[in-house]
C-alpha cells in the first residue's frame, strides 16, 4: 500500500477575470522510503502540488478537486487543527532559501527546541538532546556549539543542513524538499544531495524532491514526474526517463543541461516560454514550442497514458 496517494489533484485561484487553474489532474503515489522528483520550469505547478499536500496554498487559492490519502486519511478533508498534527510531525518540508526559513533573531537551538516542543510533550533538556542528535545526523561539526549560534553566523551550506535537521526533528515519514540546493554553489549542492540520499536510506524516509534541474533528480531520485502548465506530462523510473525521454519537453530539458553542450558553444534552450495559466492554448499546451507538433496537437489535449511504469501525455511520443 502506498504511503501517500495523490489522485486527480486540482488547485484554482479566483481572479477578477474568473477562476484560474494552477494544477489539474495531478496523480501519483509515493511508496514507503521511495524518492521521487517533480521537475519542470518555473510556473509548471511543482511547488503548488507540494503545498497542496500540506494545505499550504496561499489564499484565495484552494484545493478544488482530488484526494491526498496519507496513512488511510484524506488530508484534503482535514481541518486546520488536524493538519497541524501532520505538518512537521508526519510530513516535513524543506524550503529553498534557509535564510527565509530560519528566524534571524533566534539561535539555532531555540528554533530547534521550539519546533520539538510544538509537537511533543518533552522537557527542554530532552528537546536539546534531540536537537544535538539531528545536527550530528546531518554532519554538522561541533553540534552543541552550533545551538548557541544565529543563522547569519553559519555558511549557506551549513544553514541548509540546519533546515534539514529541523525537518527531521519529529522523525517524519515524508520529506518534501522544494528546490533545496538552488541558493548554493555547485560543490555544496552535491554535498546536500548526497546528504538527503543518505538520510532517506538511514531513516527510511520518503522524499518528494522539487526542482527544475534534471541533473539533480538523476542523482537522488528513483522516479520522475515532469510537469508543464499545471499537468504531469511524463513520468517513469528516473534512469529510463533520462535515457529515453518520451515527451519533447523532457527531451528539451535534458538537452538544456550544460554537460550537453561543448565548451565555447551557446547552451541549448527550448524556444519560447511557458504559457500563462490564464492563456493556456487549446490542445497540447506545449505545441507552440514543440518541433514535432502536428495539426491534432493544436486541437486535442493528449491524455497521460502508457505501458508499465512509463506514462506520457503526447500524441507523438518519442523513443517508443
Amino acid at each position: 500500500m502506498a504511503l501517500l496517494s495523490v489522485k486527480n489533484l486540482e488547485v484554482v485561484f479566483p481572479l477578477r477575470s474568473g477562476l484560474v487553474t494552477a494544477i489539474k489532474d495531478v496523480s501519483f503515489d509515493l511508496e514507503p522510503s521511495e524518492r521521487i522528483g517533480i521537475v519542470g520550469e518555473s510556473g509548471a505547478g511543482k511547488s503548488i502540488s507540494a503545498f497542496a499536500i500540506l494545505n499550504l496554498i496561499s489564499k484565495p487559492g484552494y484545493l478544488s478537486a482530488g484526494s491526498i490519502v496519507f496513512k488511510g486519511q484524506d488530508l484534503a478533508r482535514l481541518g486546520e487543527e488536524e493538519m497541524r498534527q501532520i505538518r512537521g510531525n508526519e510530513i516535513s518540508m524543506i524550503f529553498q532559501d534557509p535564510m527565509m526559513t530560519l528566524n534571524p533573531v533566534l539561535t539555532i537551538g531555540t528554533q530547534m527546541e521550539e519546533t520539538i516542543l510544538a509537537h511533543k510533550n518533552l522537557s527542554r533538556r530532552a528537546a536539546r538532546k534531540i536537537s544535538v542528535a539531528k545536527l550530528k545526523a546531518v554532519q554538522i561539526p561541533s553540534a552543541e556549539t552550533r545551538l548557541a549560534q544565529y543563522p547569519h553566523e553559519l555558511s549557506g551550506g551549513m544553514r541548509q543542513r540546519v533546515v534539514i535537521a529541523i525537518a527531521l526533528l519529529s522523525d517524519p515519514r515524508i520529506i518534501i524538499a522544494d528546490e533545496p540546493t538552488t541558493a548554493l554553489d555547485v560543490t555544496i549542492q552535491a554535498e546536500i544531495l548526497e546528504l538527503l540520499l543518505t538520510l532517506c536510506n538511514d531513516f527510511e524516509v520518503g522524499l518528494i524532491l522539487i526542482t527544475h534541474d534534471l541533473g539533480v533528480v538523476a542523482q537522488v531520485t528513483q522516479r520522475i514526474l515532469v510537469m508543464y502548465a499545471g499537468r504531469i506530462i511524463e513520468q517513469g523510473p528516473t534512469h529510463q526517463v533520462i535515457a529515453r525521454p518520451m515527451h519533447p519537453y523532457t527531451q528539451g530539458l535534458l538537452g538544456a543541461l550544460p554537460e550537453k553542450t561543448r565548451p565555447g558553444q551557446r547552451l541549448n534552450q527550448i524556444p519560447g516560454v511557458m504559457p500563462s495559466l490564464q492563456e493556456i492554448p487549446d490542445g497540447c499546451p506545449f505545441h507552440n514550442r514543440c518541433d514535432y507538433a502536428q495539426a491534432v496537437c493544436k486541437v486535442d489535449l493528449p491524455a497521460l497514458g502508457g505501458k508499465g511504469a512509463r506514462a506520457v501525455a503526447c500524441h507523438f511520443p518519442l523513443n517508443q
